[in-house]
């Protein structure tokens, strides 16, 4: 596999040149090593034992990557989640900078005519991955979205910044028992994430991923107004850790929810696709063509594409990381400030850890 590892004091990263994926992130503190993304069991194995047609992102599934656009590209060809997440990339600058590292990789493709780079940085001492996604040039609009997929040996529990409402799509994942089963209701819509229909009746906390309930699920969440970081925390019980996903909701207003536990049987998934949660930060709907067109999200102020235009760019940013965390709930509450975040714990204990407070800048100008 060709990867490009970089790495500061206390962390490295590891990107699968090939599709763009995350293929490793190592996060060491109080002497442990921690492992908080996901790659998939089949990566690795001979081209030839897989499903021919399986696009190459799913070939190599890892990490976290770019999606663009998020889901089917139904307005100019690509494989599922665009170019981005099943095609090659190139580093353009790789080197220490000031207390770091900060290594810049393009796409080889474009996107509806947009070059696309992909920053990572990394600071001596800081627990996270800072990156950032630059769109320049191009023509009509893309929708976007982050992919990162954290992975539990035995559940865990999940904690957000506040949504104002979980909405599942008009069908499953997985409809045909034949080929795999799922949980939630569809559609269905709820303002408690802790009471959430169910396919059977009766409701479920979506704040507890339990090893038991195999399925596949997916669900969006809305980010409410409230003026800091959107952030998405995941204790996991036995990795003892808490897995940590940020964004600035004004570029990144949905979070959605990939539940993946067993939940298809087919190949190359086999039952054996447990464990997972993806943690899908973007401004989309479900597809390309849905994401420009007249969508629900739309019709709630919620934007769901970037505008392209030749002599102009965009960008936006995201961040993943790791600390060691041995409670049994996740955190009541996350606060950056210029230089740490605070994490606040069920007992009312709170811990502070180095971050990069001025790197979302929540409230910066977003083009429409």
């Amino acid at each position: 596999m060709d990867t490009v590892t970089i790495g500061a004091k206390g962390i490295s990263v590891s990107l699968d040149l090939a599709v763009g994926h995350i293929a490793a992130m190592e996060v060491e503190a109080d002497g442990r090593r921690l492992t908080p993304l996901h790659r998939a069991p089949w990566v690795g194995s001979p081209r030839q034992a897989l499903p021919e047609n399986l696009p190459e992102g799913t070939v190599r599934l890892s990490g976290d990557f770019l999606c663009a656009p998020f889901s089917t590209s139904d307005v100019e060809a690509a494989p599922l989640h665009g170019w981005p997440a099943n095609s090659g990339w190139d580093a353009t600058e790789n080197g220490a900078i000031a207390g770091g590292w900060r290594a810049v990789f393009r796409l080889r493709r474009k996107v509806m005519g947009a070059a696309v780079d992909k920053v990572f940085t990394l600071r001596d001492g800081h627990p996270f991955l800072y990156q950032e996604h630059v769109f320049s040039g191009g023509a009509g609009a893309i929708s976007v979205a982050h992919h990162p997929m954290t992975v539990m040996r035995d559940g865990g529990r999940l904690a957000f910044s506040p949504k104002r409402a979980a909405v599942t799509p008009a069908t499953p994942l997985e409809p045909d028992p034949a080929r795999g089963r799922f949980r939630l209701a569809y559609p269905a819509r709820a303002a408690d994430l802790a009471h959430f229909p169910l396919a059977a009746g009766g409701t479920t906390d979506l704040t507890d991923y339990r090893m038991e309930d195999k399925r596949e699920d997916f669900i969006t969440l809305v980010e409410a107004d409230h003026g800091g970081p959107g952030w998405t925390a995941v204790a996991r019980h036995a990795e003892q850790d808490l897995v940590l996903v940020l964004k600035n909701p004004a570029e990144l207003p949905v979070t959605m929810l990939w539940f993946s536990n067993g939940g298809r049987d087919y190949a190359p998934w086999n039952g054996r696709h447990v464990g997972v949660l993806g943690i899908e930060d973007g401004r989309t709907a479900v597809g390309h063509a849905a994401s420009l067109g007249d969508n629900w999200l739309k019709h709630e102020g919620v934007a769901t594409a970037f505008a392209l235009a030749e002599g102009r760019s965009f960008s936006f940013r995201h961040v993943i990381g790791a600390v060691p965390f041995t409670d049994s709930e996740a955190p009541t509450g996350i606060e950056t400030v210029r230089d740490r975040m605070r994490i606040l714990a069920a007992d009312g204990a709170a811990r502070d850890v180095p971050f990069d407070g001025e790197f979302l800048r929540v409230g910066r100008a977003v083009p429409a």
